[in-house]
Formats: C-alpha cells, sequence, structure tokens
C-alpha cells in the first residue's frame, strides 16, 4: 500500500550543509520524514537511495526510525571510534546503500529488511 508512495524532493536545498556542520559526514542529501532535502540536483541513484529511507521511515512509524538509526551510530561509534566508519554501519543505510543502484527495489522490497543487516 505504501510502497508507492514518494517523498517530496528538494533541491539546491541549504538543509544537508547546515547538517553537515555537526555531521562526520559531508551531507549531499537527506530523508526527513517525507521530505529529501539535497545540495544539488538529485541523480536517479540518489533519488532511489533516499526512497528507501522514506519507506524505511514510513515502515517504523518515524520516531523508531530516528531512534534506531541514533542508536546504531552510537553503537557504531564505541565500537569504531570512527564517525565515517559508524554512519557507514547504521543498518538503514547499509540497505539503502546496498540497493540504491537496483531501481525497483523501494516497490519491492520486503518490509523490515534492514534487519538483514549488522551494525
Amino acid at each position: 500500500m505504501f510502497k508507492k508512495l514518494k517523498p517530496i524532493y528538494f533541491e539546491n536545498s541549504k538543509v544537508p550543509g547546515f547538517l553537515s556542520i555537526f555531521s562526520p559526514i559531508n551531507i549531499n542529501a537527506i530523508t526527513i520524514v517525507f521530505f529529501v532535502f539535497s545540495k544539488g540536483e538529485l541523480s536517479v541513484r540518489v533519488k532511489n537511495h533516499e526512497r528507501i529511507h522514506f519507506q524505511q521511515y514510513l515502515e517504523c512509524f518515524i520516531l523508531p526510525f530516528l531512534i534506531i538509526y541514533i542508536l546504531d551510530y552510537v553503537y557504531g561509534y564505541i565500537k569504531y571510534r570512527d564517525g565515517k566508519k559508524a554512519y557507514q554501519m547504521i543498518r538503514f543505510e547499509q540497505e539503502a546503500y546496498f540497493h540504491d543502484f537496483n531501481f525497483e527495489y523501494a516497490e519491492k522490497r520486503k518490509r523490515y529488511s534492514w534487519l538483514k543487516f549488522r551494525v
């Protein structure tokens, strides 16, 4: 039912640049609930990546997504002592990066597929 939904995209936004100040990575695009903000124009791959995050938000009912995302990051930071590595090990990011070139994935993925990935 929700698999065909897409977020609202805002290209050429200042939001990613501002959030990069607080992040261990340079944010080019970010999904915040129903919206995707990007520094420039979004490629098809990045749109797909962010759409996967959008589906993750929907299946987790927003707040649990944020809690799991933060807990995964904190755990990864403690484990690896490296902010970039901790970000890469967030299970939501692993799923999105692993499938961001599969342009049919967001519509065909099984719910909670991110559970297959490990921090």
